[in-house]
């Protein structure tokens, strides 16, 4: 950052002031003195633009989510930047039919490890239980996930649940490298495709959002490189290693959100959109985004 004559001015903690042009407002910057990272505040006396057609649930820019816990069910409340509550979002669970699922897979399983054993010779025995083993493994998580139920998201004005606003559909029961999700509106209008790609959860986490035809608009991608690789190796150690993700967007990779993990005993979320001073990433399809980026990656 460098020190300008008008536009917007950013305090940085260490002490340093700077004020910057107009085009860097809602950015997210580095402090050159102590390499903190600040967003630009908007410009004096920018109106807020209005977001047509949406529900004033949406209508902002920073939301906070809490995750409710001893529920079955993964139940989060959604508030406003001042504490106002203004979302209820629920995502079940149903643990009786996944556990007669994976008790279904285990039997399947088994009887096929044991006609394959059975049906060789005892010089070819060790051998062929060696290349069974990969085998028995697709089988077991095809079969426990084709009979597990698809576990869609929905979202309320309140916890009473009489009024649906958003919907995130499961596509897929059966998904070994891609799971993708649908967002609709109460009506059934689609809005989005959420996808996530298991491969990539090797090294560094991230969900591809794009349009009903394809067209991409978004990714959410983990913070760094270097954390994501440390907690592949050392875990969340103790939570100081909490994951965190930015949205980006176009070919120059520009960063317009974030999905932060607070450090509380409690599951407590924080989605900030401030740098979207255009408002052209759907508020719904954020919000939507948000619930995945924890429940879809058992966080």
């Amino acid at each position: 950052m460098s020190r300008a004559s008008v536009g917007v001015v950013v305090t940085c903690p260490c002490g340093e002031v700077y004020e910057l042009r107009p085009e860097y407002a809602g950015r997210l910057l580095e402090c050159p003195s102590c390499r903190r990272h600040l967003r630009a505040g908007p410009p004096p006396n920018t109106p807020r633009p209005p977001m047509l057609g949406v529900d004033r649930a949406f209508d902002r820019d920073v939301f906070l989510l809490r995750q409710r816990v001893f529920t079955i069910r993964s139940k989060y409340e959604v508030w406003a930047e001042d504490g106002t509550p203004i979302l209820y979002v629920e995502r079940p669970t149903y643990p009786v039919r996944t556990l007669f699922a994976y008790l279904v897979a285990v039997i399947v399983t088994l009887i096929l490890m044991r006609g394959l054993v059975g049906d060789v010779d005892q010089d070819g025995s060790g051998l062929i239980i060696l290349l069974s083993v990969p085998v028995a493994a697709l089988v077991f998580l095809g079969i426990s996930m084709s009979l597990r139920p698809r576990r869609h998201v929905t979202v309320y004005r309140d916890d009473s649940r009489r009024e649906t606003l958003l919907r995130v559909i499961q596509n897929q029961r059966v998904a070994f490298l891609t799971r993708t999700y649908t967002v609709v509106t109460a009506s059934g209008e689609t809005l989005a495709v959420l996808r996530k790609t298991y491969l990539h959860n090797l090294v560094r986490k991230r969900w591809y959002v794009t349009a009903p035809g394809g067209e991409p608009l978004a990714m959410a991608i983990e913070d760094s490189i270097v954390l994501s690789l440390l907690r592949r190796v050392i875990g969340p150690f103790l939570g100081f290693l909490r994951t965190n993700f930015v949205l980006v967007r176009g070919q120059d990779a520009e960063i317009f959100g974030e999905f932060n993990r607070k450090f509380t005993l409690l599951d407590r979320y924080v989605l900030d959109l401030s740098a979207d001073t255009a408002r052209a990433f759907d508020r719904r399809v954020a919000v939507a985004l948000g619930v995945m980026l924890d429940t879809g990656e058992r966080r």
